[in-house]
């Protein structure tokens, strides 16, 4: 069983016990949550597609770890004319890990 969830305007396969990388959520390390956004479940052959979400499933997950991404540079450059810029990024992220998803 796997259902695709909906975190941060992204989706997500969630399946029993594995985990996922998403944009950072605001809980502490080994909090649990309930994903409500869920948009897809699927059981074997038989497969609920939400209109736009599937009412009365919930994902319920961990918080494993809070990380941030590898730094991104951004370069601002104008030919002839001695503008140079360049500025760095790093994103934070939450890694979750599925625990059950829970139907009724």
């Amino acid at each position: 069983m796997y259902a695709i969830v909906e975190s941060g305007g992204r989706q997500y396969r969630a399946e029993a016990g594995n985990s996922f990388v998403t944009e950072k959520l605001p809980y502490e390390v080994g909090e649990q949550i309930e994903m409500n956004n869920v948009l897809l479940l699927a059981n074997g052959d038989a497969i609920t597609i939400g209109q736009p979400t599937v009412e009365g499933v919930t994902v319920k997950a961990t918080i494993v770890e809070q990380f941030r991404g590898e730094k991104i540079f951004v370069w601002k450059y104008k030919p002839k004319k001695r503008y140079r810029r360049r500025r760095g990024h790093r994103q934070q992220y939450t890694r979750v890990r599925v625990d059950e998803i829970v139907t009724g």
